[in-house]
């Protein structure tokens, strides 16, 4: 089948202000739109401040989602692991599996707000050493495993969770910039996702990330997998670069402030204070696609060639444009990105070339048989009125 495709959706909302509940509106439409556009998957994040990434809890969320879209998998992306007790974690998540028959997926990560942290007490430093030791924890029991653990954040007593998996549901963990990420997914087998990926540094992280996973994963009894690596970056599209342009006049700069003024994260931050600065920082630093299919496409090749190869590419979700025109780019993304990578239309070009090939031969004894046809039609006529 080739590359799978989807979203990562934080979901961004800049400015501050907005209604939440049009925003939810419009996220839910994007999704639906996407379901029915043959996308793969839709990673939700779990934000608790800053007042522009408005889902505090994706597992609600994508329990609204999952009856009103039909067949795209839907994801935490991620749930913050730190903040949270790993058992309840684990029996949500199985909780969900089930209720969606199969089209859940969890991602999990440290957090990526310093805000969200430190209001439930837990420090920088300690966020990712929690990430690694909270994930040995919940998978001992998505395993069926009984656990006894504690630390300043729970104290787990014979731990374990009453649900059997209904399906052998992807497990992901996040990875920035920073390798412990990959560390984590090494130690446990699961599937890596580059958010970073085409951030500052990030095409240099790539190589870092799954460096680690092939160093780490055999300690563990573990092949790291390609298929299940998954790399993040935002695009928008339309017909022409020069439209494209003109459609994030909406809300790039708006975006670009988020990143540069309010949030506190030196990995993901746009560069440039006038718009012009901020397109050209996308398009020529590698960070994504503001233009045409033929731009996406190159910036997924660039991609696979950086990698060295990759399971899915998932869009960063955004309203650089307005909605109607965000719609679009998902469409023209679907339409002819899409197909590039998983050979869908191949077949369909080269039934186009083969009858092209004939054209010359059978187009004009095409004409004489139906002239043929109708002469002997008109013949019949005569014949039965005489």
């Amino acid at each position: 089948m080739g590359l799978k495709f989807g979203t990562f959706m934080a979901p961004f909302h800049c400015p501050a202000g907005q209604n939440p509940t049009t925003a939810y509106q419009r996220d839910l439409e994007i999704i639906q739109h996407m379901d029915r556009l043959g996308f793969d998957e839709a990673w939700i994040g779990e934000h608790h401040s800053a007042g522009q990434e408005l889902i505090p809890d994706p597992m609600a969320f994508i329990a609204w989602l999952a009856p009103q879209t039909r067949d795209i998998k839907l994801g935490t992306g991620v749930l913050s692991l730190p903040y949270h007790n790993p058992l309840w974690v684990a029996d949500r998540a199985l909780f969900l599996d089930r209720l969606l028959r199969g089209r859940f997926m969890l991602g999990i990560g440290p957090g990526a707000l310093p805000t969200d942290a430190t209001m439930v007490g837990i420090t920088l430093e300690e966020q990712r050493t929690a990430l690694e030791d909270d994930t040995d924890v919940l998978m001992s029991i998505l395993r069926g495993e009984k656990v006894t653990a504690r630390t300043k954040r729970y104290n787990l007593v014979d731990a374990h969770t009453q649900f059997a998996p209904y399906s052998d549901f992807d497990i992901v963990v996040a990875a920035i910039a920073s390798p412990t990420g990959p560390r984590a997914a090494a130690r446990h087998g699961l599937g890596l996702m580059s958010v970073g990926a085409t951030a500052q540094r990030g095409f240099d992280a790539l190589a870092l990330h799954w460096d680690v996973m092939e160093e780490r994963a055999p300690r563990f009894g573990h092949v790291p997998d390609r298929s299940k690596w998954r790399l993040c970056g935002p695009m928008h599209l339309a017909e022409t670069r020069e439209q494209a342009i003109e459609d994030v006049k909406y809300g790039l700069d708006d975006w670009s402030e988020y990143t540069q003024h309010v949030l506190a994260t030196p990995h993901f931050r746009a560069v440039g204070s006038t718009f012009e600065e901020r397109v050209e920082w996308v398009n020529e630093s590698g960070l994504g696609v503001i233009g045409t299919v033929d731009d996406a496409i190159a910036q997924i090749e660039r991609l696979q060639k950086q990698s060295g190869g990759f399971g899915s590419y998932l869009l960063i979700h955004h309203e650089w444009a307005r909605h109607a025109a965000t719609l679009k780019s998902y469409e023209l993304f679907a339409d002819h990105v899409i197909p590039r990578f998983q050979g869908s239309a191949d077949r369909l070009v080269q039934a186009t070339e083969y009858a092209t090939s004939r054209w010359d031969e059978l187009d004009a004894p095409q004409a004489a048989a139906i002239q043929a046809a109708t002469d002997r039609y008109a013949a019949e006529r005569l014949a039965s009125q005489a």
